[in-house]
């Protein structure tokens, strides 16, 4: 079992999911994870435009860039301004559709997640095109920029 926090600071076990009764609501276990982040779908790069412009993007705080099954996202880690202290939702009655579609089947509760690949700094997503499309503008490889 993983250790959590709550919003009190006290430490609590968190019980593994198949532990729990059916029907348990896991929100109840869990530090409101789905609602410190988002993940947009982009277009895989195919070209060092691309690359730069998604460069520009994890240049900014909080935001890096992953792969999942041959599938890129753009990463936002910041809390969700409806997210209470309690890790519930303060204007839950009025929450966006995508908060009501979304569903506890596959959540990321077991923190056993990871990604293909993460990119949270330009120079990682530089090194990584060059590897795919050769140095950029007849540069040597991996150039002093």
């Amino acid at each position: 079992m993983a250790q959590i926090y709550t919003s009190s600071k006290i430490p609590q076990t968190k019980p593994d999911r198949d532990t729990l009764p059916e029907g348990t609501n896991l929100c109840d276990y869990c530090n409101g994870k789905c609602c410190r982040y988002f993940a947009l779908a982009i277009d895989a790069p195919t070209e060092w435009a691309d690359f730069e412009n998604y460069r520009w993007y994890i240049l900014h705080e909080h935001a890096a860039i992953f792969t999942e099954d041959d599938s890129w996202f753009l990463l936002v880690t910041t809390k969700c301004k409806n997210l209470g202290d309690d890790n519930y939702c303060k204007n839950y009655e009025h929450r966006p559709d995508v908060c009501r579609i979304y569903s506890t089947e596959r959540c990321e509760y077991e923190d056993n997640w990871v990604y293909d690949k993460l990119f949270d700094d330009s120079e990682q997503l530089y090194e990584y095109a060059e590897a795919l499309l050769g140095p950029k503008n007849g540069a040597p490889l991996r150039s002093q920029r």
